[in-house]
């Protein structure tokens, strides 16, 4: 696919980072000759120095024979102009990052008037998921499938949980058969368990199932649970002005410090019934008299990543429940959650996984990545003609370190055995290790590997030498 991305910036680069991984052709375009050539250094991508909302420029990069233009720069306005350039000028698809939340209240809206394919909100879709990891106190995130009906928990196994020492099948005899393992990180390393797979201290677990069966199961693990009532936000940006009213909605008592005066006058008045302290997130005094030790979540969000790693760990260290920071670094994911904190929020990941799925196609409804893409959950939506209708699993040549987890057929969930078999219109979440792939039957072509496929492999890569 040929995609030109407008904004070469922590989200951009990302994107087209991993665009590019995917095999597409990827086009850079924007003003800044330093963060260009930062693409243009590490990426496999091509760079075009200008303004995306320019036509001139829009033409140099050949708009005409475009697949998929993505504007993700600093500013919503000129990131809709950007769209609605290319589509004048032959752009097959558009997606714009639109952030502010005025505009959000009319994305239907501007979709329709400015034919904008998709529109993607970072700091929205970034304050959906802390919200629905506060609601599972024991999780340390949470991802929806199914439109809400099958969840994905990922559990850090900690010394007090009875489920230590444990095998996957005896978990599942003796605490529930309603759920799956689908995948587990040990050391760095995401690994795709059978049944006789034993469970450690410090594991990360990823569950899967039907939500009540997930949050019961998740009850189960922790004596001290209890819901999340009391939460507090470090950091005034529009991620905690998104997350404040989805937690009100949750019934969750909000409060928020923020540095900055001016939006602390501009908070107070678009959330009138929240809290809104003037001070430094930062200040151990501070936080301890506004009762940081009564509350069960806590949430750092500053624009920087020190000072959100300095107040999460007074957070922790003052017996908060949940504590999660934001970072722009991803490469900082593991440091900080060997710190002990609980989570990790970066609005750019987030993003990627959205645009991703986009750029698969419409056979996939959601992609989530595992460990820094070691891994990938996906959700595909099974066609007509797909090669797995009505084959019993067993009966299937899956790849290794390939698990389908769950079937969705209807009003169904179904934690599949062997004898199941999958039928046309269901719902399928498929975890897969090392492959990226655009559709179920994807899977199965992947097996074949041998002479062929590296005969295969081996004609791609004269081409592209002939192509140089």
């Amino acid at each position: 696919m040929r995609i030109i991305i407008i904004g070469a910036g922590k989200v951009g680069y990302t994107l087209a980072e991993n665009l590019s991984k995917e095999g597409n052709n990827v086009i850079i375009i924007d003003k800044n000759p330093e963060t260009l050539g930062r693409a243009d250094e590490n990426l496999d991508v091509m760079t075009i120095k200008g303004s995306g909302a320019s036509t001139k420029v829009l033409m140099e990069a050949d708009i005409k024979h475009t697949d998929l233009l993505i504007a993700v720069t600093s500013y919503d306005e000129v990131n809709m102009v950007c769209c609605l350039t290319a589509k004048k000028l032959g752009a097959a698809f558009t997606i714009a990052r639109i952030r502010d939340p005025e505009y959000a209240e009319e994305l239907t809206m501007l979709k329709e008037e400015i034919d904008i394919d998709m529109v993607i909100n970072p700091e929205q879709a970034a304050a959906e998921e802390i919200a629905r990891v506060l609601n599972f106190p024991t999780a340390i995130n949470v991802e929806n499938f199914a439109k809400g009906r099958v969840r994905m928990v990922e559990l850090k196994i900690k010394s007090d949980m009875s489920i230590i020492g444990m095998t996957l099948d005896e978990v599942s005899h003796k605490i529930s058969s309603s759920l799956l393992v689908g995948a587990i990180i040990r050391d760095k390393e995401v690994i795709i368990p059978n049944g006789d797979f034993l469970i450690q201290e410090n594991d990360d677990l990823y569950i899967i199932g039907k939500t009540s069966n997930v949050l019961n199961f998740c009850k189960g693990l922790d004596d001290k649970y209890h819901k999340t009532r009391n939460v507090m936000i470090v950091g005034g940006g529009r991620i905690a002005y998104y997350l404040t009213n989805l937690l009100y909605e949750m019934d969750m008592k909000v409060k928020i410090i923020e540095i900055n005066r001016e939006k602390c006058k501009t908070l107070s008045e678009v959330l009138p019934d929240t809290l809104i302290i003037h001070g430094d997130g930062t200040d151990e005094e501070l936080l301890l008299s506004e009762n940081l030790g009564d509350m069960d979540g806590f949430i750092s969000m500053t624009g920087i990543d020190e000072e959100n790693l300095m107040s999460a760990l007074l957070a922790k260290q003052n017996g908060v429940k949940k504590v999660f920071t934001k970072t722009s670094r991803s490469n900082y994911i593991n440091i900080v959650k060997s710190l002990g904190i609980d989570g990790v929020i970066i609005p750019k990941l987030i993003t990627a996984n959205q645009i991703l799925k986009y750029v698969r196609g419409k056979a996939i409804e959601s992609l989530y990545k595992l460990e820094e893409g070691q891994a990938e959950i996906i959700e595909f939506i099974v066609g007509a003609k797909s090669k797995f209708i009505n084959i019993p699993l067993k009966k299937l040549n899956l790849p290794v370190d390939t698990i389908i987890t769950t079937i969705i057929r209807r009003n169904e969930i179904i934690i599949p055995h062997g004898d199941d078999v999958i039928k046309k219109g269901d719902s399928v979440i498929v975890i897969i290790k090392n492959n990226s792939v655009s559709n179920l039957d994807e899977i199965l072509n992947s097996v074949s590997g041998g002479i062929q496929s590296e005969l295969q492999s081996s004609i791609k890569k004269l081409g592209n030498i002939i192509n140089m």
